[in-house]
C-alpha cells in the first residue's frame, strides 16, 4: 500500500514535466497575407483570379480613399 503511494505522485509530476511541445515555439511562416494572396492569385487552382480580382479592386479603392483625405487635409488647412 505504501509503494502505491509513492508511484502516484511520482507518475503525476512526471506526466506535468514533460511536454511533447516546446516550451518556446517559432512561427517560421514569414510570408505576410498579401503575400499568400499574391502567390494564390498567380496559381492555376480553379477561381484563383478571383483573389488577384479582388487585391485589385482593394488597392485601388485605398488609392482612391487616400487621395480624397489628402484633398480634404489641403481644403481644411487655411
Amino acid at each position: 500500500m505504501k509503494s502505491i503511494l509513492w508511484v502516484v505522485p511520482i507518475c503525476c509530476i512526471a506526466a506535468c514535466g514533460s511536454s511533447d511541445k516546446p516550451s518556446q515555439t517559432v512561427n517560421r511562416d514569414t510570408l505576410t497575407q498579401r503575400q499568400k494572396d499574391s502567390i494564390l492569385a498567380n496559381s492555376k487552382i480553379p477561381g484563383a483570379r478571383a483573389v488577384g480580382n479582388a487585391m485589385r479592386a482593394a488597392d485601388s479603392t485605398s488609392a482612391r480613399v487616400l487621395r480624397t483625405d489628402t484633398v480634404a487635409r489641403d481644403t481644411t488647412e487655411f
